[in-house]
């Protein structure tokens, strides 16, 4: 059977979603309560948080509205003043975006040609001469575990950690080395791959974060990005190999790399612990006869978190499908109804029940069919993370991660820990630090970082990057307004879903 071409899937809203930054280091807020936006907030939070319409678009400039979380706008009124709302005509709340070589935007309204500005805690647009009062620096608010996808080469970055060096040729972001770590830090990124090094201007590898690890970030709409060291070095891919370094003459847009979230990759298991897998040469036919993880036992996990339905895209691009005869084969396209299973869990393992009703299990020749009318041990699949030996959590108030001044780790925090997974059965994860230590919990049902015994968490995926966790203590995780990191809720609410 012949492989689809891997297609890169658009950004979705939220990769599109961006903060900015004021002269000040503080950023852009909504203020709904008081109608009023408002630069006093020190992190990125969901007030913070801005999708970018963009009505026209050329090389240095763009005319933009900014929409909030809430569906209101960033509006500029004849007198000066900086209000939130909707805009009352075609041009009420647009901006001339220009970007500017050092990152940085300004924003000039349409109507008055007056640039948008703060004072440090007040918004407005009072000036047409522009000053330093009027930058804006933009931070993509998307969660930080992303992948670089170059558009020019068709493929995505990978650390290689034997050579220590970034290459750009991963067809398929199937793998943990194609996920990193962005990190926000004084203004500039840190780029960190799944083993905790860092790229440094060197086009090596390091161990430690530095001054020599930190580039500047040049932001598009779209999702588009480039990373400079700011003496006039960016970042893009070298020669036949494409070595990602640092260099001055990027030819073709080679330097610019669309910036998303890294998606979920998982391997299923049968009753009997064999991987289920894709059998090319016998028509894309699906079976569980594989005793060790291949290319072919990966799986895309794609989920609706609106809608408990679940496709799973092989490594060759093709989905899972319910075919003639109940059998299941890797041949389905993005939008065909029958590469929809609609998703049952069960302590940590999964049942997929397919379009006709049935569910899927292991028949006798271990070929993946739609038999069963109710499911049984034979319908339960264990199921694994295939590309994320650690997890990075971001809930409603923020990153989940420990911090000096608490003894108990938080849930609101702007820069986040890596939960270290260390596999123990079907969907039963124990959490490690980074420290090495495990996490412990407190009998009101808050977290230590420093346990000297494994506990079992329960991990169960409710979309293509979001989860529940079903803690030690038989509740579920949740986020407190507090900031405390709790486990205290006996259902499922919206504090308990973590993006990751």
């Amino acid at each position: 059977m012949d492989e689809m071409e891997w297609t890169q899937k658009h950004p979705k809203a939220e990769d599109l979603r961006i903060g900015l930054l004021n002269w000040a280091g503080t950023y852009l807020t909504f203020e709904a309560y008081k109608n009023a936006v408002t630069t006093t907030a020190k992190s990125l939070g969901r007030k913070q948080t801005w999708e970018l319409l963009v009505s026209n678009e050329h090389e240095t400039q763009a005319v933009v509205r900014l929409k909030s979380l809430q569906g209101l706008y960033v509006l500029c009124e004849a007198d000066g003043t900086v209000c939130y709302g909707r805009p009352k005509n075609s041009h009420h709340g647009c901006f001339l975006l220009r970007f500017h070589r050092n990152g940085q935007w300004t924003l000039q309204c349409i109507v008055s040609g007056r640039y948008l500005e703060s004072d440090g805690e007040d918004v407005f647009c009072n000036s047409q001469v522009l000053s330093a009062y009027h930058m804006w620096t933009p931070r993509p608010a998307l969660h930080v575990h992303v992948t670089l996808y170059s558009p020019i080469y068709h493929s995505y970055a990978r650390a290689d950690h034997t050579v220590g060096r970034i290459w750009v040729d991963a067809a398929v972001p199937c793998l943990e080395e194609c996920g990193f770590l962005l990190h926000f830090q004084d203004g500039c990124y840190h780029l960190e791959t799944s083993t905790h090094h860092f790229l440094s201007h060197v086009d090596r590898l390091v161990a430690q974060p530095s001054s020599q690890t930190a580039f500047h970030m040049q932001v598009r709409p779209g999702g588009l990005v480039a990373l400079c060291d700011g003496e006039g070095g960016t970042l893009y891919p070298h020669g036949t190999h494409l070595l990602l370094g640092l260099g001055s003459n990027p030819m073709r847009g080679q330097e610019w790399f669309i910036l998303q979230h890294f998606p979920t990759w998982v391997s299923l298991r049968s009753k009997s612990r064999k991987f289920i897998s894709v059998i090319y040469g016998k028509y894309g036919q699906v079976c569980a006869t594989s005793e060790h993880l291949t290319p072919m036992s990966l799986f895309q996990f794609e989920c609706d978190c609106e809608n408990p339905t679940l496709q799973l895209r092989s490594a060759s691009g093709f989905y899972l499908a319910q075919r003639r005869h109940r059998s299941v084969i890797a041949d389905g396209h993005p939008m065909e109804s029958d590469t929809f299973f609609r998703v049952h869990w069960n302590c940590g393992k999964i049942i997929l029940q397919s379009p006709n009703g049935r569910f899927l299990g292991i028949a006798a020749n271990g070929l993946l069919m739609t038999n069963a009318t109710i499911p049984g041990p034979n319908e339960e699949l264990g199921i694994r993370f295939a590309n994320r030996p650690f997890l990075v959590l971001r809930g409603r108030y923020g990153y989940v991660g420990s911090s000096s001044e608490h003894d108990l780790i938080q849930c609101n925090m702007d820069e986040p820990d890596c939960i270290h997974l260390l596999p123990c059965r079907q969907g039963i994860y124990h959490f490690q630090a980074q420290g090495g230590s495990f996490w412990s919990i407190t009998s009101f049902g808050s977290f230590r970082p420093w346990g000297k015994f494994a506990l079992n968490f329960c991990i169960e995926l409710h979309g293509s990057n979001l989860l529940t966790v079903l803690a030690p203590n038989g509740f579920y995780m949740r986020a407190d307004r507090s900031g405390t990191l709790l486990a205290d809720s006996e259902d499922v609410t919206k504090e308990c879903i973590w993006e990751f």
